[in-house]
C-alpha cells in the first residue's frame, strides 16, 4: 500500500479509502468485519463513514456503520493504526435541530459519533453537504471548537460547490479558524463535469486533498454493463442508466484495451486514473466481500502514463453522464 498526505496536512493515509455505507445494509456485521480485516491486512489505514449510514434501509435508523466500525476497532485494539473519517449534516433525531450544520447539531452529532465509534477523537470530520440555513462562520466556529477540545483533528467537506468552498476557506482565514483540508466529491471517469467544472479549480489553488466517492460510477466502471447486453439484476441499474450510452461504452472499451496491456482490470484502470490526477488523496471504494475489496486493491500503486491519461481523456472529457 502507498500512503499520501491528507490534503495539505502532515497526516499520511492509505491511497485507497474504505467506504462503509454498505455495513449493516447490504453487508452483515460479520462480513463487514472480514472486509475491514482484509483492508488492514493489505495496509489500508483510511476508513470513511457517516452518521446517517444507513438510515434509508428498512429497519435501520442511522449510526449502524459507525457502530460496526467501533465494535471492530475495540475487538482488534487497532485504533492507533487507523485514520477514521465520518460526516455530519443529515437527520439523526426528531425535531428542527435534528439535522443541519448549526452549532447545536454539530456538537451533539459529534458526541454521538464518538460514542458509536468508541474513540476519543475523529481524525477527519466532514460536513456531508452544505446547509443554506446556517451561516458558514457558525459551522466553522463549531468545528474549530471541536478541534480545540481535542475531539476532532482535521475537517473536510463533501458535495460542495466551488463558490461555497471559496467562502468557507476565506471565512476561516479571516476569522482565524481551522479550514477544510479535504473535499469529498462525486467524481469518476464517467462523472467528471460536476466536480472538474466547478470546485476542482478551488481545490487545486488552495492545495486541498480530494477523496472521491463513487469512483466506479455505481458499478458502471467495473465493465459489467456492456453494449448490446441485457442489464444485470442489480439495485443499482436505475442509477447506472445515465452512463449507458455510446460515450459510456467507448470509455469501457478504452479502459479494457489499456488494462489488457497492463494486466489490469477495467475497474483498476478507472481507479488508477483517479490516483494519477492532481490533488487526489484516496478514492473511496466500497466492498460487500473481501473478494470485491481485493479487486479494487489491485489498483494500489497504479499510475497511468501521459499517453494513457490522454487516451482516457479523449473519450471522457465530455461527460458520459446525462446532465442533471
Amino acid at each position: 500500500m502507498d500512503y499520501r498526505p491528507l490534503g495539505n496536512t502532515g497526516l499520511k493515509v492509505s491511497e485507497i479509502c474504505l467506504g462503509t455505507m454498505q455495513f449493516r445494509w447490504t453487508t452483515d456485521e460479520a462480513t463487514s468485519g472480514q472486509v475491514l480485516d482484509a483492508f488492514v491486512a493489505a495496509g489500508g489505514t483510511f476508513i470513511d463513514t457517516a452518521d446517517i449510514y444507513s438510515s434509508w434501509a428498512p429497519g435501520l435508523k442511522g449510526g449502524e456503520a459507525e457502530t460496526v466500525i467501533g465494535d471492530w476497532m475495540r475487538a482488534r485494539g487497532n485504533r492507533r493504526e487507523l485514520v477514521i473519517a465520518t460526516k455530519v449534516r443529515g437527520r439523526m433525531w426528531p425535531g428542527p435541530n435534528g439535522e443541519g450544520l448549526s452549532r447545536a447539531h454539530i456538537v451533539q452529532a459529534c458526541e454521538d459519533s464518538l460514542r458509536r465509534l468508541q474513540i476519543d477523537a475523529i481524525d477527519l470530520y466532514q460536513t456531508h453537504w452544505p446547509d443554506d440555513d446556517t451561516p458558514i462562520e457558525e459551522t466553522l466556529r463549531a468545528l474549530d471548537d471541536l478541534i480545540r477540545a481535542g475531539k476532532v483533528r482535521y475537517i473536510g467537506c463533501s458535495n460542495i460547490k466551488g463558490w461555497q468552498l471559496v467562502e468557507a476557506l476565506l471565512t476561516a482565514r479571516a476569522a482565524g479558524l481551522a479550514a477544510y483540508v479535504t473535499v469529498q466529491p462525486h467524481w469518476s471517469l464517467a462523472h467528471r463535469s460536476e466536480f472538474e467544472g466547478d470546485a476542482y479549480a478551488v481545490v487545486r489553488k488552495y492545495g486541498l486533498g480530494v477523496v472521491p466517492y463513487s469512483p466506479l460510477a455505481v458499478g458502471f466502471l467495473t465493465g459489467k454493463y456492456r453494449r448490446g447486453e441485457a442489464l444485470p439484476d442489480s439495485r443499482r441499474v436505475n442509477s447506472v442508466k445515465r452512463y449507458l450510452n455510446e460515450r459510456g461504452y467507448a470509455l469501457i472499451d478504452q479502459l479494457e484495451a489499456l488494462g489488457r496491456a497492463r494486466g489490469k482490470s477495467i475497474s483498476q484502470m478507472a481507479l488508477g486514473w483517479l490516483l494519477s490526477m492532481p490533488n487526489t488523496t484516496a478514492p473511496i471504494i466500497g466492498a460487500n466481500t473481501p473478494a470485491q475489496l481485493a479487486e479494487s486493491l489491485g489498483a494500489v500503486g497504479l499510475r497511468l502514463s501521459g499517453e494513457e491519461m490522454a487516451a482516457l481523456d479523449s473519450v471522457s472529457r465530455a461527460p458520459a453522464e446525462a446532465e442533471d
